[in-house]
């Protein structure tokens, strides 16, 4: 991507960027791109200073590097801060790609009754709000709205040109604006948008070019030229983690329409066609890992953020929105004078949510101390193995097979196979090719190698009804050995499948509940039980098996208060124990659940916690959960003192008791690499450092 244009912004400009400049003109030269080392310094926030008290040792997640990819500018600050901000903190190579332009309808104004109405502008208001995402950029990078960036213009692989913007001051932040047309509707039918050239009803897609880009020459992009084009801003960034939006968000059941912007789901869509291009065909990338974030339905939840990070990011969104009147220099405006009366959005500046990735229940533990780990890298099922306490870990050993959504969960079942189960996407060669469905596999022998996937197929009858709104399945197994996998639908209720005595699987059984949203939670209790639970935008509902063997029983109500959506289930004696968020604070509650007439469910607990976000993962006394500056927050179970580590992750922590006593709790770094920590042995022993699987990238 060699630049073909250039120029600096001045001082008090307030602008973005993607792609390194020296980066740029690096893959013109060689064709590749050298690993960028962390600058040290330029972050505001204090994620990563283990100074704090209560901070054990620990590590900032290796050499890792995070590329973004967003429908419009925004879509970042409202839908992926803090975790945007606490990587620019920790010094991790950032880049930010914004597919469209955003330009609305062209007009840069507050609004409301009586105001002026500026005349429509869109390459002006696009421009405006180039020049509210790198002040907000910069002030989380340097503390200075203002630093200046380097704005240029670089060919694409789909054959058009994109303006790449680098800060000056930390030039590891990058901005990447594709500058396409908008939908400039959230969901009624526009067939120049995203959408449309996705289902074919469109041939091309036009661009829109912000007033002072310096990109001169306007193009056109065909379905192919953006999957090109995206694939190769990823062979160009070589990213360890990729986040973007949620593409299958579902539905609202009263209206049917979309729950989410047109934009941000079918831009997801030609990002996981490129990223399944990518992983194919890119020999000499590192492992990468993906997050979905969801978007416009977080207003729909008791909000998850604790005060400060919900201050943080709301400062962050006041940048963008100029707020404060700083002269930028741009004759466009220097932000998005449209969020300005509202800056938080629909309680969004209060919200940060995975679509997927949320389940703890992928770290197994065997006889002997032996302990294997699941996570998705590249699209595909990655293996670590630990043969004993005292052994070095192995991998990661990839399972064939492609397409696999990160969010997988694992069993031993009851003859010491490990199952693993989760949800495969192909995108498809036409926009009604998209497909989701639930696919497991199982080892051969305890230990052995895992056979090949197979489809257990999907409850949902096409992509059209709810958009392939599956959430990840949650695994259990009673005391008969029949195995079950339970999957929240786009109706927002739950469905299962129980493999039968014969070996072969049942149908896709409706168990019921309303208003179902992320993912169930599953867990099997001393008795050969199951009990399965899913968070609702109210309370959390569950389903339990009288007997081992017997049917699930009806959706019971469980009193509980509203949760942050993510469940962490685990066996406590007779029952089954819930671990879950408590709403505006991130603290930690628990509730212990079990059989008397029908399901019955204690009065929760406070636990404290480290604040933050996202599943919670437990085993015996000891729990890991995200922390509220990002990293990870350990504590020896109720009533114990948090502790905070400096290991930076993706998705949620997994814990496991092996049967020599010692307690392992594992995340997967930002640098797509295993992390770990184990107790010595007693109940009572502090964890030891945490360390890496493998060498780091690069």
């Amino acid at each position: 991507m060699p630049p073909t244009h250039r120029r600096r912004t001045p001082p008090r400009t307030m602008r973005k960027g993607t792609l390194a400049l020296l980066a740029a003109l690096c893959v013109a030269a060689a064709g590749t791109v050298a690993y960028e080392a962390a600058p040290g310094g330029t972050g505001t926030a204090a994620a990563g200073d283990d100074t704090a008290a209560g901070t054990h040792s620990g590590t900032n997640a290796g050499r890792g590097s995070v590329l973004q990819v967003v429908a419009h500018p925004d879509d970042d600050l409202y839908f992926m801060n803090p975790d945007l901000s606490q990587s620019i903190a920790a010094g991790h190579p950032l880049t930010t790609v914004y597919l469209t332009s955003g330009e609305s309808d062209g007009v840069n104004a507050a609004g409301g009754r009586g105001a002026p109405r500026p005349a429509a502008d869109r390459a002006a208001y696009a421009e405006a709000r180039q020049n509210g995402i790198r002040a907000a950029y910069a002030q989380m990078a340097t503390g200075d709205r203002t630093s200046r960036w380097t704005r240029s213009a670089v060919a694409t692989r789909g054959g058009g040109h994109a303006e790449l913007d680098v800060l000056d001051a930390a030039p590891s932040v990058r901005l990447v604006w594709l500058q396409m047309r908008e939908a400039r509707v959230v969901s009624a039918d526009q067939p120049h948008s995203l959408h449309g050239l996705w289902d074919g009803r469109v041939p091309r897609l036009e661009s829109q070019l912000t007033s002072g880009t310096p990109v001169r020459t306007p193009f056109a992009y065909d379905r192919e030229q953006v999957v090109r084009t995206l694939t190769g801003l990823l062979e160009t960034y070589h990213p360890t983690l990729v986040r973007t939006q949620d593409p299958t968000p579902g539905r609202y059941r009263a209206t049917r329409k979309p729950t989410d912007h047109q934009d941000h789901v079918y831009g997801a869509r030609f990002l996981q066609a490129a990223l399944t291009r990518y992983a194919a065909e890119d020999r000499h990338r590192p492992h990468f890992t993906v997050q979905n974030y969801l978007g416009y339905q977080n207003s729909s939840f008791a909000t998850a953020l604790d005060p400060e990070n919900a201050r943080r990011k709301l400062a962050v969104l006041d940048a963008y929105a100029w707020l404060g009147g700083q002269d930028c220099g741009s004759p466009a405006g220097c932000g998005d004078l449209k969020v300005s009366r509202n800056p938080g959005g629909n309680h969004w500046s209060q919200d940060i949510r995975y679509a997927r990735g949320n389940s703890t229940s992928w770290l197994v533990p065997a006889p002997g101390g032996r302990l294997s780990a699941f996570s998705v890298l590249d699209g595909q099922l990655a293996v670590w193995e630990r043969p004993g306490p005292a052994a070095p870990w192995t991998g990661p050993a990839l399972v064939p097979g492609t397409g696999m959504d990160q969010g997988v969960s694992a069993l031993r079942l009851p003859d010491g196979r490990i199952a693993v189960t989760g949800t495969r996407t192909e995108p498809g060669a036409s926009g009604t090719d998209y497909r989701r469905e639930v696919v497991l596999a199982v080892q051969r022998t305890p230990g052995g190698a895992f056979g090949p996937w197979q489809s257990l197929g999907t409850p949902e009858r096409d992509d059209a009804t709810w958009l392939s709104d599956l959430g990840a399945p949650a695994l259990a197994a009673d005391g008969t050995g029949r195995l079950a996998v339970y999957v929240r639908d786009g109706a927002q209720t739950l469905r299962g499948r129980t493999r039968r005595a014969a070996g072969d699987w049942g149908p896709w059984d409706r168990l019921g509940g309303t208003d179902l949203h992320g993912n169930p939670a599953a867990a099997t209790d001393a008795r050969g039980r199951r009990y399965v639970f899913s968070s609702t935008g109210r309370s959390v509902l569950g389903w339990a098996q009288r007997s081992a063997g017997a049917p699930l029983g009806p959706a019971t109500a469980t009193g509980l208060p509203p949760t942050t959506i993510p469940l962490t289930a685990v066996p406590d004696g007779a029952g089954v124990r819930l671990w879950f968020r408590k709403p505006d604070s991130g603290d930690v509650r628990t509730a212990l659940a079990g059989q008397t007439a029908g399901l019955r469910v204690s009065p929760f607990a406070e636990t404290g916690g480290p604040g933050g976000y996202g599943g919670i993962a437990a085993a015996g006394r000891v729990l890991a959960a995200r922390s509220a500056d990002g990293g990870l927050g350990t504590a020896g179970g109720p009533g114990r003192a948090w502790e905070r580590a400096r290991v930076m992750f993706d998705g949620a922590p997994a814990a496991a008791r092996t049967d020599d006593g010692r307690t392992t709790l594992a995340v997967v770094g930002i640098d797509g690499r295993l992390y770990w920590s184990a107790t010595e042995g007693s109940p009572d022993a502090a964890l030891s450092p945490w360390a890496p699987v493998g060498p780091a990238a690069g």
